[in-house]
């Protein structure tokens, strides 16, 4: 792991692409600004770990015929509006 310490307004440029800029420090919270492009995935790490999980489930439980076909038609829907 590599360890910075930034002040506020300062950032670090990660691949060339990530920008991440220290907004602001109150107490022990620490406000974070992140520029990337927009194909770039960014989530809070508490929320990935969520998605992992829940795509793991997924993997396990085989779904019936009648739900990934109501699925299918839900995305469908969503494309439309």
């Amino acid at each position: 792991m590599l360890v910075l310490s930034r002040k506020s307004d300062e950032s670090i440029i990660i691949d060339g692409k990530i920008e991440v800029v220290v907004l602001g420090i109150e107490g022990d919270v620490v406000k974070l600004g992140i520029k990337a492009p927009k194909e770039i995935d960014i989530y809070r790490k508490e929320i990935y770990l969520t998605i992992q999980n829940l795509n793991q489930a997924a993997l396990q439980t085989p779904a019936s015929l009648k739900q990934l076909t109501a699925w299918l038609e839900m995305g469908d829907q969503q494309k439309k509006k």
